[in-house]
């Protein structure tokens, strides 16, 4: 591990946050180059300690800085330790919620942003040369496991929400990937709500309704195919405002609000249609 060597004349001069801050700076590079991989324990902190020549109380800080970012997560008791996150959309997710949180945002708002670019990514995965292995097939897969669940609401949903991250993820741009991901994840929290107050009274979408979600789901999947842009572009547009009208009705005035990195992460009770 690198050793910022931070002498005790640059520590005078230095606050204790700011310390931190370098301290954070430096392991976090780490984690995006690589040099930890997810899931890495870190050492032990009197080994940080003496590693980076700063005190606990500059370390403990640095290490919560990483834990907001959602880069790591520290474990109390005699076998804790801070474990190692690469880079995920939900830690993007979460700083974009509290952005958005923190300007009052509403839900709408947020689905006109998704309404836009989840049309992009299905036109993107059109042209990509290489979509019959990258994209094509696995869209065709999901589409069969949600036909074969189309009686259980809970599971079929859960299927559905996979084909959306599945239409970003191959879009084949990283950086379409990194943000309409961040704002896919962002949705899902949302969605979650609207599922469990849907399912508890008894207003969860019908056989039928389902039935038209996979049928579009499949139609998308054969533009793609065929390489269809703007076709491809249409359905998707369609359909993601379509599927909206479920999550929003009744609620056009809910404001986001985001979620931690661990919250994201775990597996969802929600159900996407």
């Amino acid at each position: 591990m690198t050793t910022l060597g931070i002498g005790p004349d640059a520590r005078r001069r230095l606050s204790a946050p700011r310390i931190a801050e370098i301290v954070a700076d430096e392991l976090r590079r780490q984690i995006i180059d690589g040099e930890l991989a997810d899931g890495d324990l870190l050492p032990r902190q009197e080994v940080l300690v003496e590693q980076f020549n700063v005190s606990l109380v500059s370390l403990r800080e640095a290490l919560r800085i990483l834990e907001t970012e959602g880069l790591v997560s520290v474990r109390r008791g005699n076998q804790g330790g801070a474990v190692v996150h690469a880079p995920a959309k939900t830690s993007a997710a979460y700083m974009l919620g509290l952005l958005l949180q923190s300007e009052n945002v509403g839900l709408a708002d947020l689905g006109v942003a998704l309404r836009e670019l989840e049309p992009v990514c299905a036109a993107l995965g059109a042209q990509r040369p290489d979509r019959d292995d990258t994209l094509v097939s696995e869209l065709k897969r999901i589409n069969k496991a949600m036909a074969q669940h189309l009686d259980d609401g809970r599971q079929f949903t859960e299927i559905g929400r996979q084909f959306h991250n599945l239409l970003v993820r191959g879009c084949g741009n990283h950086t379409m990937i990194a943000v309409v991901g961040s704002l896919e994840t962002l949705w899902s929290s949302h969605e979650q709500q609207w599922a469990n107050e849907s399912a508890a009274q008894g207003t969860y979408p019908s056989l039928a309704k389902r039935r038209a979600v996979l049928n579009t789901h499949i139609k998308l999947t054969e533009s793609i195919e065929a390489g269809d842009v703007d076709r491809a572009r249409r359905i998707a547009a369609r359909h993601v405002a379509d599927t909206q009208t479920y999550v929003l009705s009744g609620r056009r005035d809910q404001r986001i609000y985001a979620l931690s990195p661990q919250a994201l992460a775990r597996p969802r009770d929600s159900r996407h249609l």
